[in-house]
């Protein structure tokens, strides 16, 4: 193994539901009806790609544009009291850091990725830190893992994932590289992509897992 890529949402901060919250918030402030599968099919969503589908499917009676600009406005400003950082986060990145390279792949706007580093002084030890809106596609397409594994210099099939959503570890999977899933309690993976990855019970078992895969 050459490399560990982390998500963020849902594995490193407890954002999934604050994200659900404020887009649901703004949906219905702005004429839009929130459809069962809305949550789950943004999820993994780059930031242009749910602000389309707010627009298109959700019916929010703005552009793209001023979508997105209003939810992450808002997301910021619930951050800015410091991320919901999950526990045992700090402490497996710093502990994988200090084996193997690591990177975040995120579908969160690189303003919020910012925060995060910046909170928990996790910069210095994260060289490649990438929003999918740098990539192109969001999750579940490859692009913003195959990015992170190019940005540190590695093939991606030498590097491992860590990832929690359905859409995140299709994401991961299909850039070839070794999944771990550590499963969003909210929001469930689908069991079949489930299947096709090391399922650890918390992201604090993650260290030993990884020492044990690489011998």
């Amino acid at each position: 193994m050459d490399a560990v890529v982390f998500d963020l949402d849902g594995v490193l901060v407890d954002s999934e539901r604050v994200w659900d919250e404020v887009r649901r918030a703004f949906a219905a402030a702005h004429g839009g009806a929130w459809r069962p599968e809305s949550t789950r099919a943004m999820q993994g969503m780059s930031t242009p790609e749910w602000a389309a589908y707010l627009v298109d499917e959700v019916g929010v009676r703005l552009t793209p544009d001023e979508v997105a600009g209003g939810v992450v406005e808002e997301m910021a400003r619930r951050y800015e009291a410091g991320p919901p950082v999950l526990p045992a986060a700090v402490e497996v990145v710093r502990a994988v850091a200090a084996r193997w390279p690591v990177a975040i792949a995120s579908s969160s706007p690189p303003v919020l990725i910012r925060s995060f580093l910046d909170s928990t002084g996790l910069a210095e030890v994260v060289p490649v830190a990438l929003s999918s809106e740098e990539a192109g596609a969001g999750k579940p397409a490859p692009d913003v893992y195959l990015l992170a594994a190019r940005r540190l210099g590695v093939d991606a099939a030498g590097c491992a994932a860590v990832e929690d959503s359905t859409n995140g570890l299709r994401s991961a999977l299909a850039a070839g590289m070794a999944v771990y899933a550590v499963p969003n309690p909210h929001f469930p993976p689908d069991p079949e992509v489930l299947g096709r990855t090391t399922v650890l019970d918390r992201l604090a078992d993650l260290p030993q897992a990884l020492a044990r895969s690489s011998g």
